[in-house]
This record gives structure tokens, sequence and C-alpha cells, in this order.
């Protein structure tokens, strides 16, 4: 059996049972101020054994998202996620501290995790000033990234301050996520927040048992976990955090997988 094939679905009756969540769902995912409407259900599906016999399967889903980088931190959070043999979502940038990382992308996607939209510039004051601008700082965002991943393969994003900000509202009015929102589908993206946040990168600067706290508090009860860390060079933190996370998460039940993963289940692998 191949390593991706032993990690996340190693059959029809996980792809079944995410099926099954992902049309719970709906479509996109877990707005910051609607994380209480989502569903927490532990989904039980039918299966067959390998001696032909039906069980019945609980399943519960993790997606590790990552906001911001490459970073110093990049490799050290892939050695931690092949160590662990654990997918990932990478939802990146390209501003000036991140040019010398770009590379560390093509790594990204060898050891076979997500790599997905964030910004180029992550200035809310430009990028929200109105949606033209928004997709322009995708377009540079694309651009800088081609080097090193296959951008037309990709269709993923993450909205800056998540799909329900307010600090936009400043810049582009009461409704640009709204309309932004609606672009994306005529665009052809798909969009998704997070319902579980490490906050590693809140002014508190947190420490690791502080940021594995925030993880297990944020996750408790939850059968469908997004969890919002962060890869910059001020969140080792995270990094140092990150086995005991992992760990954590296998120890309730979870499977991990990306959020694409996730998502191409819902529609038929």
């Amino acid at each position: 059996m191949t390593k991706k094939a032993g990690r996340c679905w190693v059959g029809a009756v996980l792809l079944a049972a995410l099926c099954v969540l992902a049309l719970y769902l709906g479509g996109r995912l877990l707005a910051p101020g609607e994380e209480d409407t989502i569903p927490n259900d532990v989904f039980a599906v039918q299966g067959k054994a390998e001696d032909g016999a039906a069980e019945a399967m609980m399943l519960k889903i993790v997606c590790l998202t990552f906001d911001d980088g490459p970073s110093p931190n990049t490799a050290p959070i892939l050695d931690i996620l092949k160590q662990k043999d654990v997918p990932a979502t990478f939802f990146v940038t390209a501003q000036d501290v991140n040019q010398d990382y770009l590379p560390e992308l093509q790594r990204v996607v060898q050891e076979g995790h997500q790599v997905a939209l964030h910004s180029a510039s992550h200035r809310y004051a430009g990028i929200y000033a109105d949606t033209e601008y928004f997709w322009l700082d995708i377009k540079a965002l694309r651009q800088a990234i081609s080097p090193y991943v296959e951008v037309e393969n990709i269709h993923w994003l993450r909205f800056p301050g998540g799909s329900t900000n307010t600090v936009s509202h400043k810049y582009g009015g009461s409704d640009i996520m709204k309309r932004l929102i609606a672009q994306c589908e005529e665009k052809g993206y798909e969009w998704i927040d997070w319902n579980v946040s490490a906050e590693d990168a809140t002014s508190s600067h947190p420490d690791a048992a502080q940021i594995l706290e925030n993880v297990r508090s944020g996750a408790e009860g939850r059968d469908l976990c997004v969890v919002l860390m962060h890869d910059t060079a001020r969140t080792g933190a995270t990094v140092e955090a990150l086995p005991g996370i992992i760990d954590w998460f296998t120890a309730q039940g979870y499977h991990f997988c990306t959020v694409e993963e996730m998502y191409e289940a819902r529609d038929g692998g």
C-alpha cells in the first residue's frame, strides 16, 4: 500500500463517510461567526470488512491548515508532518518576507500536502479597498508561486481575516465580503474559513503549551475540525506545539486530510 493510500482514506468506507460529511457542510465551511451552526453529529456509515461483513464506523475528521507562509518555519513543520505521516493545507502569501522561502512550496507539494491561496500582499487596506484589487492581488500571488507549483490546479483560497471579517468594511464597504464570496464561484474558486484556532498569531504570543490548549479546547466536542495555525518567522511556538497537537487528535480518533481531499470526497473522488 502506498503512503498516500494508507494515510487518510484506505477504502470506500472513509470515502463514503466523507461524502456524507461534506453534504452536511453544504459546500464552503465554518465562517468564524457561524461556527455554532455547523452540525456536530458523529457520522456512522456502513462499510465492508475484508471478510465481507458489514461494520459501522465512526468518523471524525481534522484538517490542519497553516496561513501566511512559507517561512523559516515551513521546513520544520514539514519535517514533523512527514514524521507523523499527516497531511496539511498551506494558505500561502508572497510578501517580501516570504520571497526567499517560496521554493519550499515544491517540497510541500512533493510530500502530498495542499497549497492554497491566501494573499500576495496581505494588506487589508489594499486588497479590501475594492473587489477588483482583491482579485489583482490573487493574480499576483499566482504569478509569484507559479515557478514552484502548478497554479492551474489551485482553486482554494482563504480570505485574510476570514470571510466574516469586519476590518474590510472600512476600506471597501459593509458588503465587500459578500461580493467577494459571490465572485468566488463565478471565478471558479472555493473558499474556507476555520472553526478551531491555535491563536498563535495574537499579540499575546502564546507558548507551545498554550497553543496546544487553545486547539484542544476549540476542538472539544467537534467531529469536524479545521484548525487555523500560522507559518511565519514569529510562530516558532507553533512548530513546538505541532507534535502534541497531532498526537492529541490521533488519540481522539480523528482522521487527517487536506481541505481539498475532504471536498473531493464530497464530489465522489
